[in-house]
């Protein structure tokens, strides 16, 4: 069977366990090899791969529609770059970049499985068609759960326990808010997705735009 004929989701399976091996390897690296800072390596590839594809996702609109809305694009843009900036000197910080995934992650999986459970009103749905205010609080909820839960075994920033739920809280909205900025974009400027480099998931910004506020916010609170 080719590659072209698998289902959608079988192809987010098959791209969801590469990634997944990409990044045992990188833990591996990290704890072996900690001198070498494979997460920030990791994450500066990232960074370059998402502004690479977005750059290139303008070949898939029209002058007028980008010159239309060439502000957005621009300080989209130069957020990226930011965030380039950001995963280049967090990186090097291997158990914060650990705990930021797996609140992202939970405010991810948070909010879609409230807004399948409980469905409501959607938030802004000119912008995406299925996010719910339902959702928007499961997300909260268990992004928070995962800052919680990761601060019970590790402590990145210190013993204070309400200090991990008001950042879970805070981390889990800017991702929020990261994937529709991500919509917003691509709504501007008529595409689908960024690219398609990760099958079944769309290109590399599709799969990271959680990230967009949260790098820059962490950098600028722990430097």
């Amino acid at each position: 069977m080719k590659l072209n004929e698998l289902s959608n989701t079988s192809l987010r399976i098959l791209s969801s366990i590469a990634m997944f091996v990409i990044l045992g390897i990188v833990v591996a690296l990290e704890y072996y090899f900690p001198q070498i800072h494979a997460v920030r390596i990791l994450g500066v590839l990232i960074m370059i791969g998402a502004i690479y594809e977005t750059m290139k996702s303008l070949r898939n609109t029209d002058a007028e529609t980008f010159n239309k809305h060439a502000p957005y694009f621009i300080g989209f843009v130069a957020l990226l770059i930011l965030m380039l900036a950001s995963v280049f000197f967090v990186g090097t910080r291997p158990w914060i970049m650990l705990w930021l995934l797996m609140i992202i992650v939970g405010a991810d999986v948070g909010g879609w499985l409230f807004g399948k459970l409980f469905g409501g009103d959607k938030m802004w749905e000119r912008l995406s068609a299925h996010k719910t205010w339902s959702g928007q609080i499961g997300g909260i909820l268990c992004g928070t759960f995962m800052s919680v839960l990761f601060f019970l075994f590790i402590k990145p920033f210190g013993n204070d326990a309400m200090f991990a739920v008001l950042l879970g809280i805070t981390i889990s909205l800017l991702s929020q808010y990261g994937d529709l900025t991500a919509s917003f974009i691509k709504r501007c400027i008529g595409i689908k997705d960024f690219g398609n480099l990760l099958p079944g998931h769309g290109g590399i910004l599709d799969r990271f735009d959680g990230w967009i506020y949260v790098l820059p916010f962490i950098w600028f609170f722990i430097k």
